[in-house]
């Protein structure tokens, strides 16, 4: 008997094709959770280098002698200042002058740390002119 072959799918090709697309679908579906993650951690890391950079803005419009800038570390110790919503987010700086011809100026390291998925941070550094 000849097979005529508009007759359509089997109920096999169409169970084939059911399992590929469900392999599919479950590949896809595994992707989404780190997505998710690492999309939130890179938000972390750019508040966290907003609120450095806002640090670093705040320092330089003071004047050179403020005790803000005075050589240390602000807050003093293992103080931070805790910063952002439901304080996620705990920041410090370093202010240190440098010496000889470089004495005119001032080097100022911010950190941002914060948890997720673990401890991580972020710093910058700028330079003050007397």
């Amino acid at each position: 008997m000849k097979r005529n072959p508009e007759q359509g799918l089997t109920l096999v090709e169409t169970l084939v094709a059911l399992v590929i697309l469900a392999i599919g679908i479950m590949a896809v579906a595994r992707v989404f959770p780190s997505v998710s993650a690492n999309q939130l951690s890179a938000r972390m890391l750019t508040a966290g280098s907003n609120f450095a950079r806002e640090q670093q803005e705040q320092l330089g419009a003071l004047p050179w002698t403020d005790a803000a800038l005075t050589d240390g570390r602000h807050p003093a110790g293992t103080a931070t200042d805790d910063i952002g919503s439901n304080n996620a987010w705990h920041r410090y700086y370093n202010v240190t002058t440098l010496t000889g011809t470089l004495s005119d100026l001032k080097r100022v390291v911010v950190t941002v740390r914060w948890t997720f998925n673990g401890t991580d941070s972020t710093m910058t550094t700028t330079y003050f002119r007397r």
